[in-house]
């Protein structure tokens, strides 16, 4: 295997052409979707999510959802909403994340595929799944995609991003591990998802901040935001996503402590693939709900 690129944050900061030439990109992939200049983006949180006892609560989790769907959509309604990014006739795919320490709460997948339904889809023709997805007939037919994963440190890609989340379409995921996967994005242009999400969704209720080495977590670096992060487009959300814990990193420790590997995959997904801006000048970010440390 590839050893990372040693990208420095700085590098990833100030932005991704310095990126594109120091990773030898070139011109953009052909067929890849064109960027957007602007990218809308909902931030929302609840102080009640979380129990006492660290328990997602979906009576609070459904709205929250609902509400940044609305916002999302800038309908008057959450029905209305749900019904401009999909269709009855529509097959869904709801990707999900079920590594062990931090999985995509089931109270999550419940309230993506109650709203689903609401919409007129068939029960037969939505599937959630993660690790099965390339096997799954509802994926394999799909019209589209939900995204939806925890926000994370990762040890090989900088951050557990909507963009890694998509690499259990492929055949062997460890191929996209080099340079710190910075080549994911070259999987939102495989056909069977290019162009199909609809939505991507980041669960910031309880993120981890930081973390060093693979295949574990140190609970010490969760923290009870309380959050979600949606958006239409990988790129944006995940810029957002990585911005979220870079400033927890600065605010807990004082500065921004490095990573393993710097989340330049968000960057490459930009510049190279065309999947969304990465640039947080060209996010607008939508706050709604609870602002307190909200941080960003």
């Amino acid at each position: 295997m590839k050893k990372p690129l040693a990208v420095t944050r700085r590098d990833f900061l100030r932005g991704t052409a310095g990126l594109a030439i120091a990773l030898g990109l070139g011109a953009p992939a052909p067929g890849a979707a064109g960027t957007e200049d602007r990218a809308r983006v909902v931030l929302i949180r609840d102080s009640r999510v979380l129990g006492t006892d660290g328990r997602v609560d979906g009576a609070i989790l459904q709205p929250m959802l609902d509400e940044a769907v609305r916002a999302l959509a800038g309908e008057k309604n959450f029905p209305t909403a749900w019904q401009k990014f999909f269709k009855k006739s529509d097959v869904v795919g709801i990707k999900t994340n079920v590594w062990t320490y931090l999985p995509t709460p089931k109270e999550m997948e419940e309230a993506i595929h109650r709203r689903l339904l609401e919409v007129g889809i068939p029960e037969a023709a939505l599937a959630v799944d993660d690790r099965g997805v390339r096997g799954n007939p509802v994926f394999q037919k799909s019209t589209a995609l939900v995204n939806v994963r925890p926000v994370r440190t990762h040890h090989w890609a900088g951050v557990g991003s909507c963009l890694k989340n998509y690499i259990m379409f492929v055949r062997s995921p460890s191929d996209y591990h080099g340079e710190a996967c910075s080549d994911l994005g070259k999987i939102w242009t495989l056909p069977e998802v290019k162009g199909k999400t609809r939505l991507n969704i980041l669960v910031a209720l309880t993120p981890q901040f930081y973390g060093r080495g693979p295949h574990g977590i140190d609970r010490r670096y969760l923290w009870p935001y309380q959050g979600l992060i949606v958006g239409t487009d990988p790129v944006s959300v995940d810029a957002v996503g990585a911005e979220l814990l870079r400033r927890k990193r600065i605010a807990f420790f004082g500065e921004d402590r490095e990573l393993d590997v710097q989340p330049i995959h968000i960057s490459v997904a930009d510049k190279k693939y065309r999947l969304g801006p990465s640039d947080l000048n060209r996010i607008e970010i939508i706050k709604l709900g609870w602002q307190e440390e909200v941080l960003l």
